[in-house]
């Protein structure tokens, strides 16, 4: 299931018609999860809400409105079998989007934050920088999926290191690519593994791109918790849709 986790549904048309699309294009159910402020409400809200989905012309497979408390979202995500989860962000506030971040953090799944301000997602264009972690190469399922799917055209935006890990990386990611006869290419940044990321959301913006996919931070340090994370920066600036993926460590053997 693509599942739209969003606290109002009239400002997140762009949203909602991005995750359907999705759906489809992955021949996956839709759900909508709408957060609802209490429990006396919920009713009439769910009847408001399929009023404005059926504007839209959508039929989720899946529609709740209910209070909700953020920490419980894993647990949600889980019992619908979410495969891919759409956030939408009621504000670009550094404490909203660090609250949403850490409600993510035990995620299995791949999620975007979502900006009200944000076109309807076409996915044409799929940027994924590649770093020396071996988490990076996490990142091949979900590209190959753009591109089996929704014929995106990629590019494996590969850090400037001295070390070979990082090459060693987009080696095994494009030999996933290559599997299916995707249309990609590989380019070499101008930051290293550290910034690459940062690096990654300007190329994004100044070539056009339409999504970027990014790890999240394994560890936080003590920057990470005092500052915020890199990928609290990155949602901070962005004019572009983010995937964000979580580390796993159960993956890592079916990437060597």
């Amino acid at each position: 299931m693509v599942l739209a986790f969003i606290h109002n549904i009239t400002t997140s048309t762009s949203l909602v018609q991005s995750a359907y699309a999705l759906s489809v294009q992955f021949k996956k159910t839709f759900g909508v999860f709408v957060i609802c402020a209490s429990q006396s409400d919920e009713k009439i809200q769910q009847t408001s809400v399929s009023e404005q989905l059926n504007t839209f012309g959508i039929h989720p497979d899946y529609l709740a409105v209910q209070t909700f408390q953020l920490n419980d979202l894993t647990e949600i995500c889980e019992a619908e079998e979410a495969s891919f989860l759409f956030l939408q962000l009621s504000d670009n506030k550094v404490r909203t989007i660090k609250k949403y971040l850490s409600a993510c953090r035990k995620l299995r799944i791949p999620y975007l934050m979502y900006k009200d301000g944000f076109d309807v997602l076409r996915a044409q264009k799929v940027l994924v920088p590649v770093n020396f972690l071996i988490e990076e190469i996490e990142k091949a399922q979900f590209a190959a999926a753009f591109g089996r799917f929704c014929y995106s055209e990629i590019t494996l935006l590969q850090a400037k290191d001295y070390g070979t890990k990082a090459a060693g990386n987009v080696a095994k990611i494009s030999t996933i690519l290559d599997k299916f006869d995707l249309i990609y290419h590989v380019e070499i940044g101008r930051k290293d593994s550290f910034k690459i990321d940062s690096f990654a959301l300007q190329y994004a913006c100044k070539n056009n791109y339409d999504l970027l996919i990014i790890s999240t931070s394994r560890e936080y340090g003590l920057d990470d918790i005092v500052f915020g994370p890199k990928e609290l920066h990155l949602i901070k600036k962005t004019d572009l849709p983010i995937m964000l993926i979580n580390p796993r460590d159960d993956l890592y053997v079916l990437c060597d």
